[in-house]
């Protein structure tokens, strides 16, 4: 770690800040440092691991020299080389090493190197901070330890003393329109009598008054004009403090006048609709009025007044205000119809008004995209599609914006049935299209409890794919209409009214050609108990190869083999016939769900925050209302059906909640805890696959891939292991390795169960506590390289705990490179 190290110099490798004696670990107070040991230093798990350090030590720091004494001193090599690679060659050579020693240098640490003279601005720092939080008679003082081994430590010793209080909060207000409301906007202080003396609170207690005020109509006043003194002297710690509001300032060209503050009101509200730069030479040609707004266009009024006007929270006669104008701007740039719009205002000296101008530049009213994909996957050798997607906006007049996309693909595939290649004959074919009202679109007034400062929205959305030599060939249809509603700047709310799922399975004779695993556990039966030759399959070359598949269940479950209900072979098929009856049945899915999400995430930059979202969704519950009513007959499974088809009836919940610790210089901790249940009821016996949970993956538990995990603690070979109910946790720590390059160390845990359904298997059920040990731990760790614009990310999972083992078994069963599980991403797992 020192090889670059001088001598008489000293590398820095732990820095310490005692307060009142006791070691603080607290970011805000360790960033106050300025020199900040080299990046790892303090370890990773408690082990030094300066990588970058050790990066920038490979680099030479006299590269030139050494390649003068080693390569260009030597003449006759010099002449070898160069005849052996040309001269053009040999430069480039050089060059490259060069550049690669550059390159260990950017990408490594320097050494930080003890200054005592940064050491003492940092201790200066550390009076000033602990100064700020009202310890006005702080002490600090530091020791440095230095050893013969080229290290030194630093303590910095804080000694805070007595704190001081606040005491009394005396008002000097200049303008007396802002005086006769101080009663009003003094209720909600940051500076409360009896407690200790903060900087901060005093900064946002500024900021609060010039909020409050500027939102009451006075349109020039500025945090400057709001000052605080305070006083020390005498008081036994006590803080009297003055609370001082200047008159405004006006400035002219040759002198400076002071004059109260007033209040301005809104005396009128123009918007003009078709701003831009082509028409900046035409006049208005077209003139409206709609409840105190005036519309003016140069090339006619192209939406509905009501429309725009619905956006507008700037209105004739209201106190200027801050938060109309924000909320005006938000709710424009929310209906995506027009570009930056903007928004100014005229004084009117006469009667302290104000006359308010909105610009608006609207967008092109057709776009059109094309996307075209080649692929490659499991199931087919090549795939293209083509994505085409027309937007219409203001397709009605009224803001509204109209999306229309489809999707046409084709591919090439093996036929699993014959030795042969097909070329193109998987195809899929779909449409959607999907309008987006800027307002709740309903029969009632909903202003009172949604109102428009919420940006509400309305989406309908129709949706139609059919796919033909893909699993089992489906067709569906779909229809959704939402409502959308913003209620703070960190809270979302969506609720679908309606959301209508109909999916057809058009070839379900092919069901063991995709759960070849499921077909491979019956040849395995039918061959041990002699229902089949050891040499033959279920399977013959007909229009349905898996006639006889099918047909050696029906004799296991109906008695005609000489397996019994309590044989674990026969559970096995009766096992396999539930899933392809649940897998292979057409769903009618009529439901409703509620999306709640709070994002305290400030930016992209924000790595201290949290994230809690909560879905319910309810499905089934207005047909079968229908269907008893009306008297309808029940099928020969007890359900009600709805165009030949039982609809499901289910209720579902999930919650997921994400917290980031943010541990300083890029080092951040990310925990996710998610829990997920559908239950079904009534019409319904079991879960539509589409609404079953499923666990493994580059996501989720990364010591598994994906659909691998569970139920509890089967031992399932099924290509797609899914259940009704789902516990995770993850916990990840992330770090800079060097250069954009990141690093992860990460625990997953969870699994997915069967529960209150028609699924009998014990070990894959969840039946209260005692199956939580039955819950999945992988662990491993993480490369990531960051683009900026997005995060590639390796993950390397291991199973540390696997329930699908006999119970000794479970911890650590080949935990080793070979079993573990390689994950390629985009972005963060959460």
């Amino acid at each position: 770690m020192v090889k670059r190290v001088k001598k008489g110099d000293h590398l820095i490798t732990e820095n310490t800040i005692l307060v009142d004696g006791k070691k603080t670990s607290e970011e805000r107070i360790n960033n106050i440092i300025i020199q900040k040991t080299n990046l790892g230093m303090n370890g990773l798990l408690g082990l030094p691991i300066p990588l970058r350090l050790h990066i920038y030590n490979l680099a030479r720091p006299n590269i030139d020299s050494i390649i003068r004494a080693n390569i260009l001193s030597d003449s006759l090599e010099v002449k070898r080389k160069v005849a052996l690679l040309s001269k053009k060659q040999f430069d480039k050579w050089l060059e490259s090493k060069r550049d690669f020693n550059s390159w260990l240098k950017r990408t490594g640490e320097a050494p930080t190197i003890l200054n005592e003279n940064k050491t003492e601005k940092t201790a200066n720092n550390l009076r000033k901070y602990y100064f700020s939080k009202g310890w006005f008679n702080n002490e600090v003082n530091y020791e440095i330890e230095r050893d013969s081994n080229k290290r030194a430590q630093v303590t910095y010793k804080v000694t805070t003393n007595n704190p001081y209080l606040l005491d009394s909060i005396t008002p000097i207000i200049s303008s007396p329109a802002i005086d006769s409301l101080y009663s009003n906007f003094s209720k909600s202080s940051y500076l409360i009598e009896g407690e200790q003396y903060d900087e901060e609170n005093f900064e946002n207690e500024r900021a609060r008054i010039n909020t409050y005020l500027r939102n009451k109509g006075f349109y020039y006043f500025g945090k400057d004009n709001i000052r605080f003194v305070t006083d020390t002297i005498g008081t036994n710690y006590k803080i009297n403090t003055d609370l001082i509001i200047s008159d405004r300032s006006i400035r002219t060209d040759d002198s400076t006048r002071v004059e109260p503050f007033k209040v301005y009101k809104i005396k009128a509200v123009n918007i003009f609709t078709d701003d831009n730069f082509e028409n900046r030479f035409k006049a208005i040609s077209d003139t409206t009025t709609y409840k105190d707004y005036k519309f003016y266009s140069k090339n006619g009024l192209r939406f509905r007044p009501k429309a725009i006007a619905d956006a507008i929270f700037i209105n004739k006669g209201d106190l200027y205000s801050d938060l109309a104008r924000s909320r005006t701007s938000r709710y424009l740039n929310d209906l995506q119809m027009f570009r930056y719009p903007n928004i100014s205002y005229l004084e009117n000296e006469a009667d302290s008004s104000l006359i308010a101008n909105i610009y608006l530049e609207p967008k092109k009213k057709y776009q059109f995209a094309l996307d075209f994909d080649i692929t490659q996957s499991n199931i087919q050798t090549i795939g293209f599609s083509v994505s085409p997607g027309l937007k219409i906006r203001n397709i009605f007049r009224g803001a509204e914006t109209l999306d229309i996309s489809g999707i046409a693909a084709v591919g090439a595939s093996k036929d699993k049935n014959e030795d042969v290649t097909s070329f193109f004959d998987i195809n899929e074919f779909g449409g959607s299209i999907r309008l987006t009202i800027p307002r709740l679109f309903t029969p009632f007034n909903t202003d009172k409890l949604i109102p428009k400062y919420m940006s509400p929205s309305t989406a309908i959305s129709l949706s139609a794919t059919g796919q033909q030599n893909i699993g089992l060939d489906k067709q569906t249809l779909s229809g959704i209409v939402s409502y959308n509603w913003l209620p703070t700047t960190t809270v979302s709310n969506n609720l679908e009214l309606f959301n209508v799922q109909f999916v057809k399975n058009l070839n379900t004779n092919n069901y063991f050609g995709v759960y070849s695993n499921s077909f491979s556990s019956l040849n395995t039966i039918a061959r041990d108990i002699g229902y089949i030759n050891s040499n033959e399959t279920l399977q013959e070359n007909t229009s349905n190869p898996f006639a006889p598949a099918d047909m050696f269940i029906a004799d296991v479950l109906n008695g005609a083999t000489n397996l019994s209900p309590n044989d674990e072979e026969f559970i096995t098929v009766k096992n396999i016939d539930e899933r392809k009856q649940r897998l292979t049945e057409n769903n009618l899915i009529f439901s409703s769900s509620f999306d709640y999400k709070k994002d305290k995430r400030q930016n992209i930059f924000d790595n201290d925050f949290s994230i809690f979202k909560w879905r319910i969704e309810i499905a089934g519950n207005l047909l079968s209302s229908i269907s008893r009513l009306s008297g309808a007959t029940k099928n020969e499974n007890n359900s009600y059906e709805v165009f030949g088809v039982a609809f499901s009836q289910y209720l579902k919940t999930e919650v997921d909640y994400i917290k980031y610790f943010d541990l300083g210089r890029n080092n951040i901790l990310a925990f996710r805890s998610y829990a997920g249940i559908a239950i079904p009821y009534g019409n319904s016996n079991s879960i539509p696959f589409a609404e079953s949970f499923f666990a493994g993956g580059p996501n989720d538990n990364r010591a598994w891939t994906a659909y691998n995990l569970g139920p509890g603690s089967s031992k399932s070979t099924n290509e797609f292991n899914e259940a009704n109910f789902k516990i995770h946790l993850s916990a990840e720590q992330r770090f800079i390795l060097f250069g954009n390059f990141r690093g992860a160390l990460f625990v997953d845990a969870g699994n997915i169960w069967n529960v209150l359904d028609n699924v009998e298997d014990d070990a894959a059920t969840f039946s209260g506590i005692s199956s939580l040990k039955d819950i999945a731990i992988g662990s491993g760790f993480g490369i990531r390289y960051d683009f900026d614009f997005f995060v590639l990310r390796f993950d390397i999972g291991f199973k540390t705990y696997d329930p699908s083992q006999d119970i000794d078994n479970r911890w650590f069963y080949d935990y080793n490179f070979r079993n573990a599980v390689y994950n390629i991403g985009i972005n963060y797992p959460f």
